[in-house]
């Protein structure tokens, strides 16, 4: 199959997996607290992964590749998670999932801030257009809460996203050569054990399981967020950075609004005109972006 054309679908795939995870999370939360499900997230998806160990333990030089690990896996999974569902506490899915399309651009700016890439007169064009379609959104709200509290609660999922950014930016510098199941296996095995200590000697998760109505079914949903949405998605996701480049492979956040708004509405949640026009023109600031021409001889965030 054409290369490009494979990474579209892998894209495509993996924005309605994304998508979806907003509305999981959202089950969730209606047996367990938001650290529970974060927490339960990464402990389940860090078990669903030790069987691909056996094949893929040697495939990595730790030493050059453990700063990388470190990034994936604390700031693509662990800190995210546990961002997300405290900001659904108060705000709706849809309205998470929409500011979600925030990562591109972090990603541009992380690359140019730490990772010391350059940025060229359009992308940062994009970048503005896509902040102020962003600063729109979180004005907004979703209806649920006043100004303030969707404003702080916001701020929680565009910080989840500055950590996706650090977390894309370094698996292009530093895992561009590695196995892209052995590197989520390890990242997991870093962060599942954090997690696992946190849920069951800091939350009473064995209790809400056992005493909410909703405690089984909640764990479902949980559990295939944390397998699909987490691990699996994961892997398919490092070989598409590598296929298509970091800012491609997060430009996933055209699609995964859509699947958030879809599944939101369906869950009875609100969506305004006006958010879905604050939604146009941030992924109208990630299309400029990602239209930007690439700079020859330079590590750009187009390569």
């Amino acid at each position: 199959m054409n290369k490009k054309l494979l990474s579209w679908i892998i894209l495509i795939v993996l924005s309605l997996v994304w998508g979806s995870s907003f509305i999981l999370m959202k089950q969730g939360l209606k047996a367990y607290t938001s650290d529970e499900v974060a927490a339960l997230r990464i402990t389940i998806a860090s078990i669903f992964m030790m069987p691909f160990l056996i094949k893929h333990y040697n495939q990595l030089n730790f030493r050059k590749d453990l700063k990388g690990l470190v990034l994936m896996g604390v700031f693509g999974s662990l800190i995210p998670a546990f961002l997300f569902t405290k900001a659904e506490t108060q705000i709706s899915s849809s309205l998470t999932g929409m500011l979600n399309a925030l990562t591109p651009m972090f990603t541009v700016i992380v690359g140019v801030l730490w990772f010391k890439q350059k940025l060229n007169q359009r992308q940062l064009l994009g970048v503005i257009v896509g902040f102020l379609g962003a600063i729109a959104l979180v004005t907004l709200g979703d209806g649920k809460n006043d100004q303030t509290t969707n404003i702080i609660y916001s701020l929680l999922v565009a910080l989840a996203t500055i950590c996706y950014a650090i977390s894309v930016n370094g698996i292009g510098v530093y895992l561009s050569e590695t196995n892209s199941i052995a590197a989520t296996v390890w990242s997991f095995l870093i962060i599942g054990p954090i997690a696992a200590i946190y849920l069951f000697g800091f939350t009473d998760v064995i209790d809400h399981t056992q005493a909410s109505p909703q405690g089984i079914k909640s764990l479902g949903f949980i559990s295939i967020l944390a397998i699909f949405g987490s691990a699996l998605s994961i892997i398919v996701y490092n070989n598409l950075i590598k296929m298509a480049g970091t800012v491609f492979a997060a430009s996933s956040t055209y699609l995964i609004p859509v699947a958030a708004i879809a599944w939101g509405l369906n869950d009875g949640e609100t969506v305004t005109v006006f958010q879905l026009l604050a939604i146009l023109v941030i992924i109208g600031g990630i299309w400029i972006i990602n239209s930007s021409p690439r700079i020859k001889n330079d590590k750009t965030l187009t390569d």
